[in-house]
């Protein structure tokens, strides 16, 4: 800007001289449908008023100009910004200021808004900057624009030369900043509130099977992101099965934090029916379109059975489930996988991967892998290098996957990892870790042979006389009820862990038996009454290809 020609105007100085052009000289109305020029009238109070087409503002003294702008302006001059002028409105805001003194003398306040070291930007550079909303002393909020200026010969004061200078133009943005720190505020609030609901509704303390160490973690988007519907769940089945979920709802606040627990609540009330996977997907696809029909969300449940060394999982448009074997391979279960719980219409399938002693399986959210700069595929491939790498307990490999794939506190988007690891154990170790089973062939006499297997079984694992006769009667009975009203094949297995001693019979039929009131005068009737009343848990399910699996199972002392 140069100021010896003052055809580059000041920022609304325009529109503030068109308004002091109160009155205009009325024009003789015209035929040819012209619309005629406005004429501006002359001030009589002894001040010149620009001409409506700005013929007359090249003429008006600079400082005058200056001093009318209501916003705050300061001139400074030279590489150390001696003061040369600043306005009346820059005197009402901040006091008098002495001219010819430096800026860090004269001008203090833009020595605490940090805005000295932009002047000198300003004059090397010759361009102008802006920086938006500082709060200077007093609380007011200020947007600061520095534009470089060429002086006009004999200066603004005593004492200035012609040449470089830096213009300093505020503009008084308080109240625009005093509404955009409610809306931040009120933004904080809403967070606070989901996060907190978020929280909630996850699990407090994760389940820990005997057969497997779990992990989880959990981290909210950024201050500045809303908090999603991220979920995981641990949920142990009986009989030594565990169901592991990891879920994302779709959407971000109050709303998919209140879906996610809900459809939370509803996979454990699901898994209480031991079915498998994809019929507990079925049934969320249909609840999920119950509770909000514009909520989708993506889902991933797996029952992990550790006499069959296997995780069997059904996926809902989830990112696939990553295993790590005991020899560093890395296996990525991408099928089957259908769409997102409340889509409908689609029948969901069961897959399975190896998930043997010594291995490791992640589960996690999209937060964790996607990136706007690259593909999503990309971010899988990034993690499965970063679990091929990550040692250590579960907890220690959540915390090198968070690490390894960048999510840090700012970061936009909610992230859940759940890692377990099926251990390989040696030594006194693994001699609390037994299995034994029998196939149940020949008729009525498979009875008495499962009972002497089961006594010779038990009384090697040293158990107490009390547990060995209880285990012992409570094989004979499951396998009794399975003779009864079961279809060969059969089998009888005994299990122990470090926590518990675990009996289950399996067979081709699948009937499930219930508990019900044997009367007196009943000969059969008794058997499943019997095993609730001495087991601490009992249970059955279906299994797959027809059949079922009755289990019952015993708490060792500690």
């Amino acid at each position: 800007m140069n100021f010896t020609r003052w055809s580059a105007r000041l920022p609304g100085t325009q529109r503030r001289a068109a308004a002091r052009t109160e009155q205009t000289i009325p024009a003789t109305p015209r035929t040819d449908g012209a619309v005629p020029a406005a004429r501006a009238e002359r001030r009589t109070d002894g001040v010149r008023t620009p001409h409506a087409d700005g013929s007359g503002i090249d003429d008006l003294p600079v400082r005058e100009v200056l001093d009318r702008v209501p916003a705050l302006v300061a001139l400074v001059h030279g590489t150390d910004h001696r003061l040369a002028h600043v306005n009346d409105a820059y005197v009402a805001a901040f006091g008098p200021r002495p001219v010819g003194e430096p800026a860090r003398v004269a001008l203090p306040e833009l020595a605490e808004l940090g805005l000295l070291p932009l002047l000198d930007q300003v004059l090397r550079s010759a361009k102008p900057r802006t920086v938006k909303s500082r709060k200077a002393p007093g609380g007011r909020s200020y947007t600061f624009t520095c534009t470089p200026v060429t002086l006009p010969v004999g200066g603004f004061a005593a004492g200035t030369e012609a040449g470089g200078g830096v213009l300093v133009f505020a503009a008084d943005v308080t109240d625009h900043a005093e509404a955009a720190e409610r809306l931040r505020a009120s933004e904080r609030a809403q967070r606070e509130t989901a996060v907190t609901l978020q929280k909630s509704l996850l699990p407090q303390e994760l389940e820990q099977p005997d057969d497997l160490r779990i992990a989880a973690t959990y981290q909210p988007g950024g201050t500045e992101a809303a908090v999603g519907g991220d979920w995981y769940d641990v949920i142990t089945l009986g009989g030594g099965r565990t169901a592991l979920v990891i879920g994302d709802v779709m959407g971000r606040g109050v709303r998919a934090a209140a879906v996610m627990g809900q459809l939370r609540t509803a996979v454990r009330a699901y898994a209480r029916l031991d079915l498998p996977p994809h019929e507990v997907l079925q049934l969320l696809d249909g609840l999920a379109s119950e509770i909000d029909a514009s909520q989708i969300a993506t889902c991933v449940y797996a029952v992990h059975d550790p006499n069959e060394g296997s995780l069997v999982y059904s996926s809902a448009g989830h990112l696939p489930i990553l295993v790590r074997d005991e020899n560093g391979t890395i296996h990525r279960a991408e099928e089957p996988t259908g769409p997102p719980l409340g889509t409908g219409g689609w029948m969901h399938t069961s897959g399975s991967v190896p998930l043997g002693p010594g291995s490791t399986a992640v589960l996690y959210t999209d937060g964790l892998v996607e990136r706007r700069s690259e593909d999503i595929d990309e971010g899988v491939a990034s993690l499965e290098r970063a679990l091929a790498g990550a040692t250590g307990t579960p907890q220690v490999v959540c915390d090198r996957l968070i690490r390894a794939l960048g999510v840090t506190a700012d970061h936009d988007d909610d992230v859940a990892v759940l890692v377990l690891q099926h251990p390989a154990r040696t030594g006194a170790d693994a001699d609390l870790f037994r299995n034994a089973a029998l196939e149940l062939l020949g008729g009525v006499e498979a009875a008495p042979r499962a009972r002497a297997f089961a006594t010779g079984v038990l009384a090697s694992w040293r158990f107490s006389p009390e547990l060995h006769d209880l285990g012992v009667l409570a094989a004979s009975e499951l396998v009794a009820n399975s003779l009864q009203h079961g279809t060969p094949p059969m089998r009888l297995r005994l299990r122990r862990t470090d926590r518990r001693l675990i009996i289950e019979v399996t067979d081709g039929d699948d009937h499930l038996p219930r508990r019900r009131r044997a009367e007196p005068a009943d000969e059969a009737g008794r058997g499943i009454a019997i095993v609730a009343t001495i087991a601490s848990n009992w249970g059955s399910r279906r299994t797959p290809g027809g059949g079922k699996a009755v289990w019952c199972e015993f708490a060792l002392p500690r």
